[in-house]
């Protein structure tokens, strides 16, 4: 009888552990930045921006965060809402519109003819710090229209987070996803001439 009674008591304490839930999911998003300052106005171009690399480390739901040079953590709770290589190149073409006032641009380069810029990207490095902050390497160029001379560069952005937490981290990184699309316009608007 007791072997019995101790076995149901193991039993229900199993029950009930197994129906503890668990943390829930929280989805996070990078968003334009808003300029406070915008350039003049310039005659209506088209931007076409190509498919973007983003390191595999990265390329994931979860929220990747280094932790020290040879460690990282992957937050099971903590995810992007869609895949980094779709965000990065949506939130450019939004803060490249800013920049760039009369500028129309597309994520869908096949969308768009030969009178376009056509914009390169490759994310070298995305890094999200615990500590509170965020490290953007990126090599860009860009393509004027009809096969004419492309501009180029590297950005590298260090940006801290205003707060602690997942929320301060990736208002971070729209940051400083901004400072890249401000360097990419302005090479832009220097080819461009007058």
């Amino acid at each position: 009888m007791r072997f019995f009674l101790l076995s149901l008591s193991v039993i229900g304490l199993g029950s009930l552990s197994g129906c503890a839930t668990s943390p829930e999911s929280k989805f996070y998003t990078l968003n334009a930045v808003p300029v406070v300052e915008q350039s003049p106005k310039v005659a209506r171009v088209a931007i076409a921006i190509d498919p973007v690399t983003v390191p595999e480390l990265i390329d994931r739901s979860q929220i990747v965060t280094r932790v020290d040079a040879n460690r990282v953590s992957i937050d099971e709770f903590a995810r992007w809402a869609e895949l980094l290589k779709s965000q990065i190149p949506r939130v450019l073409a939004a803060d490249l519109e800013q920049f760039i006032p009369g500028a129309i641009v597309s994520t869908y380069p096949q969308r768009v003819d030969d009178n376009a810029y056509r914009v390169s990207v490759d994310v070298q490095r995305f890094d999200t710090s615990m500590s509170g902050a965020v490290t953007l390497a990126v090599i860009w160029s860009a393509r004027p229209p009809n096969r004419g001379e492309r501009v180029s560069g590297r950005s590298v952005v260090h940006e801290a987070a205003d707060g602690p937490g997942y929320d301060a981290l990736v208002k971070a990184h729209s940051r400083a996803l901004a400072s890249v699309a401000s360097d990419i316009a302005a090479a832009m608007r220097s080819a461009m001439g007058p």
